[in-house]
Parts: C-alpha cells; structure tokens; sequence
C-alpha cells in the first residue's frame, strides 16, 4: 500500500506518500502507534473518561505523557475533548467516530494477542 487519498484544490484525488517525512498522515500513524497512543485508544474504547481516570487505566504512563499524548490525539481528530468550567475543570475525552474506527483494528490485534497469550497459558512475572 503506497498511500491514502488526499483531494487537491481542483477537486481531483492524489496519493499520500507515507514514507515521506512531511506526509501528514505520517504523522497520524506515529501518534497512534507511539508508545501510549495505541494505550489511551484501547482504554477510550469502553467509553469516555477523565483525565485521572484515563491516567488510572493506563499503569505506568505519567500526567506529562498522558497530556502530550492526548494533544496529539486530538489534533488528529481520533479523540474528542470537553472541559467543564468548574474549580477545578474537569476535563473528560473520548474517541471519536474516526477514532473508533482507527482503534477497532488496534483492539483486534489487542484482543488477539492476550488471547494468544491466555490459551498458552504463558505466565507474567510479578513486577518487582
């Protein structure tokens, strides 16, 4: 796959080269496929949540990364979020209809994976 489509002034449809470095959905990929992104996708998917909430559900991910994650997230029109004007704001996010259907395939393979896992009966370590 070379590209998607992306429509010019004149109305006619060109392709994206993703594989070059200005490509805007280049950009979109990293941000779902950095290290927390596919995290807060698949934590979106059972419904909105808060801030702390959404920090709770992912262990490990700090405030600093969580908030720069869901910048990028939400410039690219995969999450949505609301702020409520209260002392102090309560800020909740949720993912979009575009964010839904990028996320499906990530909780496919989520899925999946943990599926694989439970089936072989493969063991974690306890964290030290």
């Amino acid at each position: 796959m070379a590209g998607g489509v992306q429509v010019d002034q004149t109305g006619q449809a060109k392709r994206y080269d993703v594989f070059h470095t200005d490509c805007p959905a280049r950009d979109m990929v990293d941000h779902v496929t950095s290290r927390w992104g596919i995290w807060v996708l698949i934590s979106l998917r059972g419904g909105d949540l808060r801030f702390f909430e959404l920090r709770d559900s992912i262990r490990g991910i700090s405030e600093k990364m969580l908030s720069q994650t869901l910048r990028g997230l939400v410039e690219d029109g995969l999450v949505w979020r609301h702020v409520e004007p209260t002392t102090p704001p309560q800020v909740s996010y949720g993912l979009t209809e575009f964010g839904r259907d990028v996320g499906e395939p990530l909780t496919d393979l989520f899925d999946r994976i943990t599926s694989k896992l439970a089936a072989s009966g493969a063991v974690r370590p306890e964290p030290r």
